[in-house]
């Protein structure tokens, strides 16, 4: 059975303890989640640009694949037992597939990551991400990802 799901500060405290990695809230910040969405800003800075000043291919991938989760996330959460919460359906959903379109160079900016899910159901979540610099319109990227919840 799954469980409620998560807010921003929730997730935000659950990624900074598993994924510290990650860098959330300074490398990335989440800015809403619900309704089977999410919007996550990856912060512009040099540690994800590539040769040519650009935001690289990878820092994308990331993005949207975090988006992707706490969107996940925000709607299955990871249960109501903190010493439960490593092995829950929400915390052990991964990636089985992302495929990112790339369509135009980013600028010197933030870029803001809007994740929707398709589909959520219970072994299976497909979604979409739209990610575009900050203050401007027209896409730069665009993913979609399937992920797999596990039955716990």
């Amino acid at each position: 059975m799954q469980s409620a799901g998560m807010n921003v500060a929730e997730i935000n405290v659950f990624i900074a303890r598993h994924f510290p990695q990650v860098d959330i809230g300074s490398a990335f910040r989440l800015e809403s989640v619900g309704g089977g969405s999410a919007v996550l800003r990856l912060v512009y800075g040099e540690r994800h640009l590539r040769p040519g000043g650009t935001i690289s291919g990878p820092a994308m991938f990331t993005l949207a694949d975090l988006a992707i989760y706490m969107a996940i996330l925000g709607e299955i959460g990871v249960g109501d037992d903190p010493e439960r919460a490593n092995a829950s359906a929400g915390t052990l959903s991964v990636t089985t597939n992302l495929n990112i379109n790339f369509l135009r160079k980013p600028g010197p900016a933030d870029l803001i990551g809007e994740a929707r899910l398709m589909k959520l159901g219970r072994r299976l979540a497909v979604g979409e991400v739209w990610m575009r610099s900050e203050n401007k319109d027209e896409p730069v990227a665009h993913a979609t990802a399937t992920y797999s919840i596990p039955p716990v």
